[in-house]
């Protein structure tokens, strides 16, 4: 059996309050390794080119960017 399979056996065992508890905390959890993933990104230029492209498309539709 997999980790995943045995967390999914784990958390279908909790009671609602436990699930709501857990929710949280995992999304909490997730959002925390998003934001750690972004900044890393930006950090290393891998997200140069999309913000080139948006400011791109804002010059070609408003004409310049202040």
């Amino acid at each position: 059996m997999t980790k995943v399979e045995t967390i999914a056996q784990e958390v279908e065992k909790l009671s609602r309050d436990e699930l709501r508890e857990f929710s949280r905390w995992f999304w909490e959890f997730d959002d925390q390794a998003w934001d750690v993933q972004i900044k890393a990104d930006a950090e290393a230029g891998r997200l140069n080119s999309i913000a080139e492209k948006a400011l791109a498309t804002i010059r070609h539709r408003v004409g310049r960017v202040t």
